[in-house]
């Protein structure tokens, strides 16, 4: 009877795995392109899936599962508070609110924090800050960079800077111009009497991990005090210690990052945008975004002009407190650092040893790039893009990471990766190159 039972099993699993998907197909709006899998648990860094196969999660929900999967911090903050207060309306106060909003503040500079639901959100609060900014003397537009990613509302795709994300929701949300990533001089050029603000991603994740020199972020702040303007930086993907540093930008600028004789400056005054969206790991996989505006600007939005019914719950403030404690106290900001510095410089090893397909590597912390050679024989075979290629193969040696732009795949795994972990990926990541290799 065990013999009958163990050969019949693949054959259940099989249509459990074909049953959950024409579930999606019957009854979910088909807006994504999804992987062939069905994941039913997690747990730390690892996940399966509806036949027991076990993966381990570089991707964590997109950089959102900061602590990984299940976390029991994470399940004792959520069964605590949802048993004195779940939810309230943002007519009342309430302490969790204040409390992660310090802490935030604490983490960045003095001002304010609004709190909503998303990245996209958090986003469209910062185009609503320059709008009322620049409202009396008639300065609406905000200047963004091509190639990058703020979101999916209708005013994210007007500010991203990918023609994919825009197709097929024209006419655009007007007030939004696009330069090149990294060029100062382009910045310059495209402002106009009209320009209120310039949006820019520190590290641009969806584009495939490209990252601002601290000459280029200098050069913004410059422009942006020379011309009154705003300064937001989107840290949506790469926030939340996932460089080694609270957000990304701080961790470009870091104090030696620059040498005082190069073009741009040095930061020897303080650094600050006026304004931070972020979202992802703040949760943990519990929905909540935010922005901090720098105290000069943190009465713009003022009562009446801006709400988010759920933004700021106490269910959520209770969860994003309680990653910010678990982070400080298991030192995973210095945690981050340390792996991302391992991964690359081992994935560096590879390209150099691979150079005809592993064409570079690009990152800072556990938020890191692999561009592959598109031209390869083997991305050849099939109509999917090399980095889907190469997401598949890798699901197939159980490791799970995150497509970017046409041939790039990301690594954006939990702040507490372990090191075991880390090499379980690369021996992986390794056996795919080599393979592709022939």
């Amino acid at each position: 009877m065990k013999e009958v039972l163990a050969q019949t099993q693949p054959a259940i699993v099989k249509n459990e795995t074909k049953r959950v998907r024409e579930l999606f197909e019957q009854n979910v709006v088909p807006s994504y392109a999804r992987f062939d899998l069905v994941l039913e648990r997690g747990e730390g860094s690892y996940v399966w899936d509806s036949d027991g196969r076990r993966y381990l999660d570089l991707a964590a929900g997109i950089a959102v599962c900061s602590l990984g999967h299940a976390h029991p911090e994470i399940t004792k903050a959520l069964t605590e508070q949802s048993q004195k207060l779940i939810h309230v309306s943002n007519l009342y106060y309430t302490e969790l609110q204040g409390q992660l909003a310090k802490r935030i503040v604490d983490l960045i500079a003095p001002g304010r924090v609004f709190f909503c639901n998303s990245g996209a959100e958090a986003n469209e609060g910062l185009f609503k800050l320059a709008r009322k900014f620049g409202h009396d003397e008639g300065r609406y537009e905000i200047i963004t960079t091509l190639d990058s990613f703020h979101g999916r509302t209708l005013a994210g795709i007007a500010a991203t800077g990918q023609d994919k994300v825009k197709k097929g929701f024209e006419p655009a949300v007007t007030g939004f111009k696009h330069v090149p990533f990294s060029d100062l001089d382009a910045m310059r050029r495209a402002i106009t009497p009209q320009t209120a603000a310039i949006l820019v991603e520190p590290i641009q994740g969806e584009s495939g991990v490209t990252i601002a020199t601290p000459e280029y972020l200098i050069g913004l702040r410059n422009l942006c005090d020379e011309h009154r303007l705003l300064l937001f930086f989107d840290e949506v993907q790469a926030g939340h210690f996932r460089t080694g540093k609270f957000q990304s930008w701080q961790r470009i600028l870091e104090v030696g990052a620059i040498d005082p004789n190069r073009p741009g400056g040095s930061v020897n005054r303080p650094y600050l945008p006026d304004a931070v969206s972020m979202a992802k790991s703040l949760g943990g996989g519990f929905p909540i975004g935010a922005f901090w505006v720098r105290d000069k600007f943190s009465d713009v939005l003022s009562a009446g002009t801006h709400a988010s019914t759920f933004g700021g719950t106490p269910l959520a403030c209770a969860v994003a407190l309680r990653i910010l404690d678990v982070i400080k106290r298991e030192s995973l900001a210095e945690n981050a650092r340390r792996l991302g510095d391992f991964l690359i410089s081992e994935l560096r090893t590879l390209s150099k040893k691979y150079p005809n397909v592993l064409r570079a590597v690009r990152g800072s912390g556990l938020i890191i790039g692999l561009e592959f050679e598109p031209k390869l024989a083997a991305f050849g075979r099939e109509e999917k893009s090399p980095a889907i290629q190469v997401a598949n193969r890798l699901h197939r040696a159980g490791v799970l990471t995150v497509p970017a732009a046409t041939s790039v795949i990301r690594l954006l795994p939990a702040l507490n990766l372990r090191r075991s972990e880390a090499e379980e990926g690369l021996h992986a990541i390794e056996a795919a190159i080599v393979d592709l290799k022939q």
